[in-house]
């Protein structure tokens, strides 16, 4: 039986490749993090932030110059908002006393350098602090996945929330193991763009599940590869639509908004587009390979037969 849809392509019968290729992403990612791990800013490791205004736009280059030679060579300077205001996070220190000072110290070598410079915000984050962001940032990911199995049991069956979650799962460890190759700095603005890469993920696996089970129940006759192939042909434009639109916001943000949103924006764009890959590729196919049948979403019907008096 031939069955329909707008488009024709036929991404079930390139679930092998798709499954090679997830396999490999998810083992280049695990070694980099086994063997790399994140490189964790300051939200997680602790430290003193500072933020100063200049009168000018300044060059980042002439900061990180003036502070090196001052003796503070593994400081952390990028611009915040505009050229003239610059962030500075330094490793660290023991005291909270501690980091006031050494904020002070900072803005003196500053003011030294250029008279015009203005402290505006320093902030100390307790080794402590870091290592309880940590813990709270892995059990915030940990609840959700218990939450989203749970919710897309009860919305369809288990093997669909198992789909759901490989896919997740899938793409959580890709966009992390991307940050700690290339030693992106992982803070707490990170953790947000993974949390919410969890939610597209699952926004756009439920829009093709939703299909998916319906096609299930108006078409009796087709197998699992056809029906989920149709299904996914189906949805294939709001889905290349709805990342291209989320992807247009967020490299303008990576172009535009400046270094402190870096990292927030590349995990989204990461995310999106493994999220649009696995939704497809993975969440889809696992389908196939768990075996649902129109049996595990269509109730069988019983005739009652009347009994004879």
């Amino acid at each position: 039986m031939r069955l329909l849809s707008d488009t024709h392509i036929d991404f079930i019968g390139k679930r092998r490749f798709a499954l090679g290729l997830s396999i490999l992403l998810i083992l280049v990612s695990f070694a980099s993090l086994v063997a790399r791990g994140l490189n964790w800013g300051l939200d997680f490791t602790g430290g003193v932030l500072i933020e100063v205004a200049y009168d000018r736009a300044v060059e980042l280059d002439e900061v990180r110059t003036t502070l090196a030679e001052a003796g503070y060579a593994d400081a952390v300077v990028q611009n915040f908002g505009t050229s003239s205001d610059v962030l500075i996070r330094l490793p660290p220190v023991e005291a909270e006393e501690e980091g006031a000072e050494l904020s002070n110290e900072v803005g003196a070598v500053l003011r030294a350098a250029d008279p015009s410079v203005q402290l505006r915000r320093n902030e100390f984050v307790g080794p402590q602090v870091g290592e309880d962001l940590a813990e709270q940032g892995s059990l915030a990911m940990l609840f959700a996945m218990i939450m989203i199995f749970a919710y897309v049991m009860l919305r369809f069956r288990w093997k669909f929330a198992v789909g759901a979650i490989v896919a997740i799962v899938h793409d959580v460890i890709i966009t992390v193991g991307l940050f700690s190759i290339f030693q992106f700095p992982f803070d707490l603005t990170v953790l947000a763009a993974v949390l919410a890469v969890i939610g597209y993920s699952l926004n756009d696996t439920v829009v093709i599940y939703d299909r998916i089970r319906e096609n299930f129940r108006a078409i009796r006759r087709g197998t699992t590869a056809e029906i989920v192939n149709v299904s996914l042909n189906q949805t294939l434009s709001r889905t290349v639509v709805t990342a291209l639109t989320t992807l247009l916001v967020l490299f303008a943000l990576l172009f535009l908004a400046g270094e402190t949103l870096f990292g927030f924006s590349m995990a989204l764009i990461v995310g999106v587009l493994i999220g649009t890959y696995s939704s497809v590729y993975v969440s889809g196919a696992a389908l196939v390979y768990l075996n649902v049948a129109p049996s595990d979403l269509v109730p069988v019907r019983r005739e009652e037969i009347d009994e004879m008096p």
